[in-house]
This record gives structure tokens, sequence and C-alpha cells, in this order.
């Protein structure tokens, strides 16, 4: 399939597909409000098939790159209730390194966001990537599939499972004990409330996630980064507020709204993807983790 970008599309549709992304419509819902934009032969049905994530894009660093090593590990779920499945990447060269969870966006663990692991592994950090729906059995990157489970998974013990994933990965013995966390869109929520839960976390990068409570801002201990894209304009315009809260706390902290950019911008396997805003997004997320999770004083 021919990669399209988001000029290809009326903004019109792209923020209806953002609703149906998000489960505020359904695939139906979608699909009705999709039908004025479908002109010149092309059905509704076939421009919800061009959006949809295509995960053969997804590999910017190869699954047998020789420069990290990848297996798939299970982590003990608090309380004896169940487990977590998730994508471990590790440099190849061994020894011990500063470590950063990864969180999937709201379909679970997908080609997508284990390339991100790697892409981390790359730039010598250990990276594990938990599947937040193993406890209801898992996508499988399915994107349907997905998000179907999304609507029945247990989401306060999905939020423990993934505290028990970050503890797990920082008290490895190949990791330093330094502990970061990036996350994307539901991921990027997450990655604000491990800041808030976790007083040991080095730094929080979250990609287009919604900001903690004000009230819970006094509590963050590490140094935020926050990615959001011009056109995702609720949680562009709720900035401001985080930023504020993160100033008046101490927070040390960073932030910047991608002109132009759509909310899931970093994504590379969908038309939403921004590759100018999703290439400087990364790097200074690199330089970030390199400034406060791979420091050593």
């Amino acid at each position: 399939m021919e990669r399209k970008k988001a000029s290809d599309y009326p903004q019109e549709l792209l923020d209806l597909f953002h609703l149906y992304v998000h489960g505020d419509i359904d695939r139906r819902g979608f699909l009705e409000g999709a039908g004025k934009f479908a002109v010149g032969g092309l059905t509704a049905t076939a421009l919800y098939e061009t959006l949809k994530p295509n995960y053969a894009w997804a590999q910017q660093i190869p699954k047998d790159d020789k420069r990290i090593r990848t297996e798939y590990a299970t982590v003990p779920s608090p309380n004896g209730n169940g487990s977590i499945k998730g994508y471990l990447v590790r440099p190849a060269a061994g020894g011990k390194y500063p470590s950063i969870l990864v969180v999937h966006e709201n379909r679970g663990l997908n080609p997508y966001i284990e390339d991100v692991a790697r892409r981390l592994g790359t730039a010598n950090f250990m990276a594990f990537a938990p599947d937040g729906l193993t406890s209801v059995g898992g996508s499988g990157g399915d994107d349907e599939k997905g998000a179907a489970l999304f609507g029945k998974v247990d989401r306060p013990k999905m939020t423990e499972d993934f505290v028990a994933a970050a503890t797990w990965l920082k008290s490895r013995p190949d990791s330093t004990g330094r502990l970061g966390v990036v996350g994307f869109c539901f991921g990027g929520g997450i990655s604000n409330t491990l800041a808030v839960r976790m007083p040991d976390l080095a730094a929080a990068v979250p990609f287009y996630g919604g900001a903690p409570a004000a009230a819970d801002v006094p509590k963050i201990k590490a140094a935020v980064l926050a990615h959001h894209g011009e056109l995702d304009t609720r949680l562009a315009e709720a900035w401001p507020a985080y930023d504020a809260a993160l100033k008046a706390a101490g927070v040390p902290h960073d932030g910047y709204i991608y002109p132009k950019a759509n909310h899931g911008f970093h994504n590379d396997t969908t038309p939403r993807y921004d590759e100018a805003a999703a290439k400087l997004a990364w790097q200074r997320t690199i330089d970030w983790f390199n400034k406060y999770v791979r420091a050593t004083s």
C-alpha cells in the first residue's frame, strides 16, 4: 500500500479518525461520517483502510540488528494477580545500562512500539515494552482486536502492571538502577501517571499524553519532557496549564508543540505521521534520557 501523508486528507477526516481511535465513535460511526469524503470511486471503507496502521512500515531497526539482543519476557503482576508479557531489548555488548519503559497507545503492544524499543536499544539503553492487554489475552498486533480488548481490560490493574513492569526493569542486574519512561497517547498519560507514582523515576517523556491532576504535580520528581501536535488541539491547549504547574512545583521540564502536526505524529504506521516532527521529537527524547537517565550524579 502506498504511504500517504496527513496532507493527503481533509483535516476534518483526520479528526473523525481521531475520534474513532479514541473510542468516541465506533467503526460504523466513522464510516458514516467518512461517507462525505468518499468521492471518485473511493469508498468510506477504502478510506478507513488507508488511515489505519500499516505495521509493515514499522521497522526502522530490523529485528535481527546486530547491535541489540531482543526477547519476550514475563513479569509477575502485583499480588500474584497474573503476569505481564513484554518485549525486552538490550545492547548486544552486555554490561549495565540505564533503562527505559516504553508504553503503548490504546491498542496494546504492536510492531511500532517494539521498534521504538529497538531504537532505544541502539541508543545504548535497555528498553522494556510491556503489553497492558496481557491480562485479556493480548492483541497480537491486531489493531481492531486491541481496541476491543482495551474496552474490557481492568484499567486499575493495567496501571499497576505498568508500575510493576517499571520496578522490575529498574531492579534487573543489568540495569544501572536509573529509569525513564516514554509513552504515546494512552501511554503518554501513563508516563505522567508513573511520574506521579514513582519518586525514583529519573525522567518521563509523554508524547501527546493527558496531564495528571494539578494537585498531583508536586509529587513528581522526574524530569518531564512533553511533546504535542499543534492540530491535536485539546491536548496542545492543555499544555500551558501543565507547564505552569510543573514550574510552580520546581520540576525540571520542557515541552514542545509541533506546528501542523496531528495527534499520533510519531507513529510511522499511519498517515498522521509527520516525519520532520517525529525525528526532531525523538532526538530531543534521546537527548533528555541521556541527560537525566544516563547521568550518574
